[in-house]
């Protein structure tokens, strides 16, 4: 796979979890100040969208059990979940966010 334009960076929210599909495959994208974020948007515990969880600091938080990950890593923050979830590159070009999917 290669850079996949994502959305535009306007339309994201700073502290807002934010839904997009790249060509089949659902990425959650996070804004937090200067920082921009992108990890599979389904938590590893259960096929459930991060991107509908909380927010606090660089952690996002599944809506139904509670699972915890780092938006920089991936890794497990909090149980149930004991796999890390997916962490994609990103990259602000002309205003405009792209997101690189490993092929």
């Amino acid at each position: 796979m290669a850079w996949l334009r994502a959305c535009d960076l306007i339309a994201l929210v700073d502290g807002v979890p934010h839904a997009v599909d790249l060509g089949g495959v659902a990425v959650c994208l996070v804004r937090l100040g200067d920082e921009l974020f992108a990890v599979h948007d389904e938590c590893t515990h259960e096929a459930v969208a991060l991107s509908e969880g909380d927010l606090e600091g660089c952690t996002i938080e599944c809506w139904r059990h509670g699972s915890r990950f780092d938006l920089r890593t991936g890794m497990v923050m909090g149980p149930p979940a004991v796999e890390p979830v997916q962490v994609y590159a990103t990259r602000v070009d002309a205003g405009e966010v792209f997101v690189h999917l490993p092929g």
